[in-house]
């Protein structure tokens, strides 16, 4: 007796050995039988006859930033400002402040380059804000400036060691602060304000979440955690845990522990064990290290192979390649995964490295799911090792539209060379899809079929679902990196779960895996790749149950 029985439809299995079928079947929340019509005879139960209409599996989105998300609905981002030059912000900061007195923190975001090629110092805040806490955020929200009372507030002074020199790390002046500091060491001073987060507000937050996931088809999460605040990290996943307890989590998530400074990796590792016995529900699960191996293109901490064509330099990575190749061998003895943030070529380098040397050394004991996410720029030589050494490709593919000049300055001829996802597809290796973001706000590019149009084109135009300042007036180079609607459906599925370690359940509609399926009113495999953006499920199910 089946719970329904679903015939003629178009069915994207996302399964290489039976691609496509028909007809399926679901039973206790599985699928019982996937194939043609002719295998429907031993079933009994509702009928569905779909008309032709297409099916996939669910949505597994492999990197995306649950806990750091539900901490932007609540974190003070301030003021975004688009000043002209340096005196400019620091003018309108200081009228802002005198016409808003008394506050205790003053916040505002700003993009780098309206500075003009010069920068703010602690001593120029301090005189325009003495007397509360002043930051001015840069727009990736990778570095910042902040007066002297927020250095006070977190115990940073002269004296205090960078996090990761070079990388993350205080910029001094003969040896002392100057108020603008780089990835890690500047997180703290993001989110302080939500130390007294309550469980109201978290779940809030949750909610909102879960109900889209709900309404798009996104069954399975990677989330790629909260660098510098794993105890306000924590603090979501217990609330998750709880959700998954009452039965109000229909959504899987593969959760991390976040490494952003070497020196507390055996912290890190410990506490990633702990992280592991406390977060194992039905849909709740934690395995993965995360480590943030460099920094951005746009503040240039990216750690590239062949250097910036406007500074020489090259950028730092968190780790080299032995010392992280020991973090692999002991994660392999745990029976955990990594999972790094490489927007450099010398960072997956150097991942690449230690996984090789971690091979050599374990030999066919080794084990370990290892993932370079971002992957902006890639070295040829590099190109064929993810395969040969079976490290995880991960995009983000509404990434893959913007105009490269923008990226010349700094790059040179590599600007029209990177994000290079059908190269790597190629050589065979595991290739997965993800959003990505670190905003909920309206989850417009959190949308798994904007990425599937942009890796399709490498275009958001005019027709693309998305904000009209993502939009570009021609495709982005190279245009052989443009992927088919096939793999951009695979990589959304099968591979997302091969990455999470969850393909026995999940991933593709399979007899005897949970029963994660979409319907659509359109067919996918022949819908036009531009507009693409704008499709949506008209039936969600997860585990059988309907979810929309």
């Amino acid at each position: 007796m089946a719970d329904v029985i679903i015939k003629n439809a178009k069915i994207f299995t996302a399964d290489k050995e039976q691609p496509l079928a028909s007809a399926l079947v679901v039973r206790d929340g599985k699928f019982a039988y996937v194939g043609d019509e002719a295998g429907l005879a031993g079933f009994e139960g509702e009928v569905c006859d779909l008309g032709g209409r297409f099916v996939m599996p669910g949505i597994i989105d492999s990197h995306v930033h649950i806990t750091t998300s539900v901490g932007f609905e609540y974190a003070e981002l301030g003021l975004r400002i688009e000043p002209d030059g340096k005196q400019a912000a620091l003018d309108f900061m200081e009228s802002y402040i005198k016409e808003h007195p008394g506050q205790r923190r003053y916040r505002f975001l700003m993009e780098r380059k309206f500075l003009r090629g010069e920068d703010i110092f602690m001593d120029e805040l301090d005189r325009i804000c003495p007397d509360a806490e002043l930051v001015l955020l840069e727009d990736e929200i990778h570095s910042n400036w902040a007066n002297s009372k927020v250095f006070e507030l977190h115990g940073v002074t002269d004296d205090t060691p960078d996090p990761v020199p070079g990388l993350a790390y205080y910029v001094r002046r003969d040896g002392h602060l100057t108020g603008n500091s780089f990835e890690s060491a500047s997180w703290v001073f993001v989110f302080d304000s939500l130390n007294d987060i309550a469980d109201e507000q978290i779940d809030a937050a949750l909610d909102r979440w879960i109900d889209y996931c709900k309404g798009i088809g996104v069954s399975a999460v990677f989330d790629a955690g909260w660098p510098m605040h794993n105890h306000i990290h924590e603090r979501v996943y217990a609330r998750l845990r709880e959700y998954d307890r009452q039965g109000r989590l229909p959504i899987y998530i593969d959760g991390c522990y976040v490494l952003s400074i070497p020196a507390k990796k055996d912290e890190a590792l410990a506490e990633l064990e702990r992280f592991r016995r406390e977060f194992d529900t039905e849909h709740l699960r934690v395995h993965t290290l995360k480590i943030f191996m460099d920094g951005t293109m746009k503040i240039e901490t990216a750690a590239l192979v062949t250097p910036y064509a406007d500074t020489g330099e090259l950028g730092h990575t968190a780790f080299e390649a032995p010392e992280l190749a020991e973090i692999i061998v002991k994660l392999n003895e745990l029976g955990l995964d990594l999972h790094t943030h490489c927007v450099g070529e010398r960072a997956s380098r150097v991942v690449l490295d230690a996984v090789e040397l971690a091979r050599e050394r374990l030999g066919d004991d080794y084990r370990v799911r290892v993932t370079c996410a971002h992957l902006e720029i890639q070295d040829d030589a590099d190109l064929p090792r993810f395969a040969e050494l079976g490290v995880i490709a991960n995009f983000t593919p509404w990434w893959h539209s913007s105009d490269p000049a923008l990226n010349a300055p700094i790059l040179g001829e590599r600007a029209y060379k990177q994000l290079r996802c059908k190269t790597l597809w190629d050589t065979g290796a595991l290739v997965t899809w993800s959003s990505d973001e670190v905003f909920f706000e309206d989850f417009t590019t959190w949308n798994p079929y904007l990425g599937m149009e942009i890796g399709m084109t490498r275009w958001a135009n005019e027709r693309t679902r998305t904000f009209a300042f993502a939009k570009f007036d021609a495709e982005y180079p190279p245009a052989e990196e443009k992927m088919s609607v096939e793999e951009m459906l695979q990589g959304y599925t099968i591979n997302g779960a091969k990455q999470l370690g969850v393909e026995d359940a999940k991933g593709s509609i399979e007899a005897g895996k949970d029963a994660d399926f979409l319907i659509f009113d359109n067919d996918l495999l022949t819908a036009e790749h531009e507009g693409f953006s704008y499709n949506k499920p008209a039936e969600v199910y997860f585990g059988g149950k309907k979810m929309n």
